[in-house]
């Protein structure tokens, strides 16, 4: 089942009919569209950090780097990393 446009009919665009790999395009297209602000919710995905994977919280921005709080059950830490290893959660 492809991609339906306004008329309800499928597009025939070969990327747009394969549904899976279309709306992963989509959905990384808008979430790099999305500015990193302080007080948002990130990811860390930088396969050579132990913090890969984590999820975050946004403290400050200056330059090209961020400060993103992590919250553990009983610990928290504030690590500075940069932003193009974070993701919008």
């Amino acid at each position: 089942m492809g991609w339906r446009g306004w008329s309800g009919r499928p597009t025939g665009d070969p990327v747009a009919d394969n549904d899976a790999s279309f709306q992963s395009r989509l959905r990384r297209f808008a979430m790099a569209s999305l500015p990193i602000l302080p007080g948002s919710t990130v990811v860390v995905r930088d396969q050579s950090s132990i913090y890969n994977g984590y999820k975050g919280f946004v403290q400050r921005i200056s330059g090209s780097m961020a400060a993103v709080l992590f919250e553990g059950g009983n610990w928290d830490k504030l690590v500075t990393m940069p932003l193009t290893t974070l993701e919008q959660a």
